[in-house]
């Protein structure tokens, strides 16, 4: 088995006393397609912004390459790059396409304007959004403004080898989209993995087709840690209880309805 990419260890977590996460642990490997599943309000956006370092938990540890990670992200002497593509796209609105996607590179780097633009225009050409540049958000669909955060999430630069994503985070890319849009979707992750560089990759989602396209390892959040994992064929004749009534929707069953969103 390679190193962990990504370890958490008894994760806890806890907002207005609320207890979302309850020695919690997660590992992702190198090459690893993790979906994580629940119902709403499990903690499972809370596990993607505990493994970005947005959230510091409660109480447990996080593990990055096999080094403990303590502190605030920002002071840490042996990290990895991660990028996250957020529910609902996080684009800022008075920035055209370009000025979104190499937003990172034209603050934080030493590339000249017109090389950083070549490289945006390249993320979106990937993405299938060529030409797109000089647009605002406001001008794009929904699945549009996706694939926008996606070619955002994937831009690095070139002569910075530390800055190659080593794990795309996906929260909930293809929520409030059509099916088809959602297959589009679902389709550019999968073709992201093989091409952008960053094998690996955890997903958040609720939709059943992305769960079984994008999923190649499945882990079942609820009640603060993981009920069940598995692969996508185990969804055929689940025994499980949490997975049975995860598929079927039914009210009834091991998990309760939580109207808390985490």
């Amino acid at each position: 088995m390679p190193e962990p990419l990504i370890e958490l260890r008894g994760i806890c977590q806890s907002f207005d006393g609320h207890v979302v996460l309850n020695d919690a642990n997660l590992t992702i490997c190198p090459g690893d397609a993790v979906a994580i599943l629940g119902p709403s309000g499990t903690g499972k956006s809370t596990i993607l912004r505990i493994i970005a370092g947005l959230q510091v938990p409660d109480a447990g540890e996080v593990y990055i390459n096999g080094k403990l990670r303590e502190g605030p992200v920002d002071d840490i002497e042996h990290t990895i790059r991660m990028s996250m593509v957020f529910q609902q796209a996080a684009l800022f609105d008075s920035l055209t396409v370009s000025e979104n996607v190499g937003f990172f590179l034209f603050q934080n780097s030493r590339l000249p304007s017109s090389r950083i633009c070549q490289l945006v225009n390249e993320k979106l050409e990937m993405v299938g959004l060529p030409g797109t540049g000089d647009l605002y958000p406001a001008q794009l669909s929904g699945g549009m403004r996706k694939r926008v955060s996606f070619a955002r999430a994937i831009l690095d630069d070139p002569d910075d080898p530390a800055d190659d994503p080593q794990i795309l985070l996906y929260d909930e890319p293809t929520a409030g989209l059509d099916p088809i849009a959602s297959t589009v979707i679902e389709e550019l992750i999968l073709e992201l993995q093989k091409t952008s560089g960053c094998e690996t990759y955890a997903i958040v989602t609720h939709q059943h087709s992305t769960i079984r396209r994008t999923g190649q390892r499945l882990v079942l959040f609820y009640n603060g840690k993981v009920q069940w994992e598995g692969k996508a064929e185990d969804l055929d004749n689940p025994t499980d209880p949490y997975v049975r009534q995860f598929l079927s929707g039914e009210i009834h069953g091991p998990m309760e309805i939580v109207d808390h969103q985490f």
